[in-house]
């Protein structure tokens, strides 16, 4: 029996993880960029090194049944080779290509002939300005590759804008592409888990609460009614199943004038999902584990009719909130969840979550705890 699972990465997914494999007898091994990363002070076994390094990749492989990841920053080439040598690689190479690059991802929306926003390749501002006068300015432009938490993502207004952001790119060799402005509703994010064997399970919609461009809360069920959250999750067991998806797959969508589009897709475990540790049948970390070995997954139906979770940023004082968790546990019901890192303003240390029978009082039970880790604080009462 396939038990063996080996983690590129030692991030706050990995730590979620080793929390999730320990009832089931699941080992993990980590390679970790250093032996301070947050899995690797709870995981024993850890490899220490970059995942661009083919002899770290290999001695990874070398200790377990199946490759997994906690990121995406991997050469898929890399893979490949370790595909032809006979390892296990979950979700497979072609699919972290197709994370990696969302040139390919709006490509293949497009083939499949499903809802996402118009979009074209940029070469040069000439096709910026080509595009604005198909859909409008402003215009956003964004990075093909790498990105993330807002970064290397630009709402240009004019022709000027766009050709200090395409001068910008092409001197640092960054591929641009080019999308329509959407005023939107709100964001949308849908969990799928799929295993080699087919077997396919989908989380209820999250809502996901962005502010400049990272994720602050989660709501469960989203508040933007039953209908749009049925047609999202519907939209992401398909694309599950035309990418042929193992792990975790998380589908981010923009709600448009009560329509989705397809956003971006994240083949890992997601912030979208932290909910799920407390608030779904399995979480999405356990699942994501079953799902790489190819064991039957679990439900996925939520245990309590409301979830809101709220992240933990660095507060801009400096502060540390580590201190101030018995002051939270001692004000609120809510489950806290540290990841291990030192606070710095803005990083994500951690996030809270509460579970109720209404939204307004899990929402409050949220706000309560992380005001309390942030601040000292009650709020929300």
């Amino acid at each position: 029996m396939k038990h063996r699972v080996g983690i590129v990465g030692a991030g706050q997914l990995a730590r979620m993880m080793a929390q999730a494999a320990i009832p089931l007898g699941i080992e993990l091994t980590l390679l970790a960029a250093s032996p301070d990363d947050g899995a690797a002070k709870v995981v024993p076994n850890v490899v220490v090194g970059s995942p661009d390094d083919p002899d770290r990749i290999r001695e990874l492989a070398a200790r377990v049944d199946v490759i997994t990841f906690d990121h995406e920053l991997v050469d898929p080439d890399l893979l490949d080779a370790l595909v032809a040598e006979g390892h296990d690689v979950q979700p497979r190479p072609d699919e972290m290509r197709l994370a990696q690059n969302k040139r390919l991802q709006r490509q293949m929306v497009t083939d499949a002939g499903l809802p996402g926003p118009a979009w074209t390749q940029v070469d040069d501002v000439s096709d910026v300005e080509r595009f604005a006068g198909e859909h409008g300015w402003p215009v956003v432009l964004k990075a093909v590759r790498g990105g993330y938490d807002g970064r290397g993502v630009w709402k240009v207004d004019d022709r000027d804008m766009a050709e200090t952001v395409v001068t910008g790119a092409r001197d640092t060799g960054t591929e641009l592409l080019a999308e329509a402005f959407q005023p939107l509703d709100g964001e949308l994010a849908v969990l799928v888990a799929r295993n080699p064997s087919g077997d396919c399970r989908v989380y209820p919609a999250t809502e996901t609460v962005q502010r400049d461009g990272i994720c602050h809360e989660l709501h469960v069920p989203a508040r933007f009614g039953e209908e749009v959250s049925r047609e999202a999750e519907a939209l992401a067991m398909q694309i599950a199943e035309r990418i042929g998806a193992t792990g975790m797959l998380a589908i981010e969508f923009f709600v448009v004038a009560g329509r989705v589009l397809i956003n971006e897709l994240a083949p890992r475990p997601h912030n979208s999902g932290h909910w799920t540790i407390e608030g779904a049948e399995v979480s999405q970390f356990e699942q994501h584990l079953r799902a790489v070995l190819d064991w039957p997954l679990g439900g996925t139906a939520m245990v309590a009719p409301a979830a809101v979770t709220r992240n933990l940023l660095g507060p801009e004082d400096g502060s540390d909130p580590f201190a101030r968790i018995p002051l939270s546990l001692g004000r609120s019901a809510a489950h806290i969840h540290w990841y291990g890192k030192e606070s710095r303003p803005g990083r994500k240390i951690g996030h809270v979550t509460a579970r109720a029978d209404a939204p307004a009082d899990a929402e409050r039970i949220a706000t309560v705890a992380w005001s309390a880790l942030m601040a000292g604080e009650e709020q929300g009462t």
